[in-house]
């Protein structure tokens, strides 16, 4: 029987792609995160949707509270990018309202309050994910405590979904997304506003006021 010569196909060695991998399983993790909430997705669940081993999604982030929270900073960090400042808490807001937080949506603030009653992953999610709004919001307004003001309207948006979403207190619970957007951003636009107050008259004015 002739020889027949058979070409050689080496396969090159590929470096792993790093930045590619820990991308993929963030996309992986926001999703399980999302449908199931923090305590019941498991870190088995993730690398199987991502298509790794588990081993590396603990080398790359440390733990399941720390992939929770880089999901959050991430998902935080992409819609500031591609949000205008004037349009981001709004944004944020509805995306809270939206369907009640409930699993299949993909917003990033649902995936927090559906994961709040985990203690340990709490204080690291609300840092990572608040600082960056926080920023956003600051800019937005010229007073001199601007800092203060942006932090008080991430802390009222994350009341109102833990009231709408975790305890379920109505009427909130049940209110139209629209109304309550009505309501929130009217009194948001008198905070950011440079010594103003809701319901108009300056800082100094109401304080005066009440002497």
């Amino acid at each position: 029987m002739p020889h027949e010569d058979i070409p050689r196909q080496d396969t090159p060695h590929r470096p792993r792609d790093a930045r590619g991998t820990r991308t993929r399983i963030l996309h992986a993790a926001g999703a399980v995160f999302s449908e199931r909430g923090y305590e019941a997705a498991t870190v088995r669940d993730i690398a199987g949707r991502a298509g790794v081993n588990q081993a590396l999604i603990f080398r790359y982030f440390g733990s399941k509270k720390a992939l929770l929270t880089e999901v959050m900073a991430q998902g935080g960090k992409e819609q500031v990018s591609g949000t205008p400042p004037d349009r981001l808490f709004e944004t944020a807001l509805r995306g809270v309202l939206a369907d009640g937080g409930k699993p299949g949506s993909d917003r990033l603030l649902a995936v927090y309050l559906r994961s709040i009653g985990s203690a340990d992953a709490a204080p690291d999610t609300v840092r990572a994910l608040g600082e960056e709004y926080a920023a956003a919001l600051a800019a937005l307004s010229t007073a001199d405590d601007s800092k203060l003001r942006a932090q008080l309207a991430m802390a009222w948006l994350l009341g109102i979904g833990l009231m709408r979403v975790v305890v379920g207190q109505e009427p909130l619970a049940s209110a139209e997304p629209d109304t309550i957007c009505g309501h929130v951003l009217t009194a948001l636009d008198g905070l950011l506003r440079d010594g103003t107050a809701p319901g108009g008259g300056g800082a100094e004015q109401r304080s005066g006021e009440r002497s």
